[in-house]
């Protein structure tokens, strides 16, 4: 939106010390006035001792040299301030300097002032700080455009070629490519809802609720006991109730998410699944932990990336899209919450996520037993 042009602020700034110290010297001039002037006699005389000056006489002499002065003090103030105001707001024009440069697309540029700890380095290293945050995030973003574009390009060219093969086909009855077909469409529906679930989450799109996480953990635990029991996993819950403020469908994909990620990567046989919840402190705590293989630090801290698969067991429609720990991550973010992946001492990982925990029902906490 247009706006009319106005003062500069290193100009009002110079305005400002300007009409300070011309304000400063009048009261100096009216306090000599009232402690000084008002004892000289308001006409001249001629006495024994010699002719004594009135109030005009003084004022008379004193004002040329008044003005020369107020003259003087106007010119240094005019050009001190502006040399001030201009060393004052140079960290500002450094600030809308990388503030173009990052409206141009540009967010490696970093201000870095330097200097004491004031106000002005305060907000160059909160703009830097948030610099940095959009960089990284903007990368995220465009490395997860990428491999959703792989990723949906795959199933897509997967059953034009099929579809291709169909039309050729005279007879057009082939129950094998019908199969794979579906397979294929049913695993690309599956990344397409993996993907809205992972933008709603980013973009806490959902109400918050008291939800307790113990009773997540059973649900899923129940809903996964089939995929445990083919895959020969011993799956197995624990723990006290657990509160936290937040959408009960997301926190229930997130504990479905790990537990599925658990059972999956396990060992080949006699693998096994703990899941506990608990508070602590003024946290909601849920531990998904599961054996299997050592795994290397450094390829842990990969797995919650989107589109990053590890080297798993998978079989059959369970492969996953490699967007599991992703959502889960975001859930968490979108939570206020934080999700710790750390490789299991003796092989398998633990997967633990840390909720703010929420505020005591007062209102249950009354209730009988018998009543819930």
């Amino acid at each position: 939106m247009a706006r009319p042009p106005g003062l500069s602020v290193r100009l009002k700034l110079t305005l400002s010390y300007v009409g300070l110290l011309l304000v400063a010297v009048a009261l100096l001039l009216g306090i000599v006035w009232v402690f000084l002037l008002r004892y000289v006699p308001a006409n001249a005389a001629w006495t024994s001792e010699g002719f004594t000056p009135g109030r005009g006489d003084l004022l008379r002499a004193f004002a040329p040299a008044l003005g020369w002065v107020l003259l003087a003090l106007l010119v240094v103030g005019l050009a001190g301030g502006w040399f001030l105001a201009g060393r004052v707001l140079a960290p500002l024009r450094r600030l809308t300097a990388a503030t173009r440069q990052a409206a141009a697309g540009s967010l490696s540029h970093r201000i870095e002032l330097e200097g004491p700890d004031d106000e002005f380095r305060e907000l160059a290293d909160s703009f830097d700080d948030m610099l940095a945050r959009l960089e990284a995030h903007l990368a995220e973003q465009q490395r997860f455009a990428a491999n959703a574009s792989h990723e949906l390009r795959t199933p897509l060219a997967i059953t034009q070629t099929m579809l291709e093969v169909a039309r050729d086909d005279p007879d057009g009855r082939d129950p094998a490519l019908v199969e794979r077909l579906l397979a294929v469409n049913a695993r690309a529906i599956e990344l397409t809802e993996a993907l809205l679930l992972l933008s709603r989450a980013d973009g806490r799109a959902f109400v918050r609720e008291r939800v307790d996480l113990s009773l997540l953990a059973e649900e899923a635990a129940e809903t996964l006991l089939p995929l445990a029991e083919r895959r020969g996993v011993t799956l197995e819950t624990s723990g006290e109730a657990a509160f936290a403020l937040g959408s009960p469908a997301l926190l229930l994909q997130l504990t479905v998410n790990l537990v599925h990620n658990a059972i999956v990567h396990n060992a080949p046989e006699g693998g096994w699944v703990r899941v506990r919840s608990g508070r602590t402190g003024g946290r909601a705590d849920l531990i998904v932990e599961n054996g299997g293989e050592p795994l290397d630090p450094g390829f842990v801290a990969t797995l919650a990336e989107p589109f990053q698969r590890g080297a798993e067991r998978t079989r059959g429609d369970h492969a996953g899209v490699g967007l599991g720990l992703a959502i889960a991550t975001s859930i968490v973010r979108a939570h206020d919450g934080r999700l710790d992946l750390a490789p299991r001492e003796g092989g398998g990982l633990v997967a633990a996520v840390h909720l703010p925990a929420a505020a005591p029902d007062v209102r249950g906490a009354f209730d009988r037993p018998d009543d819930r």
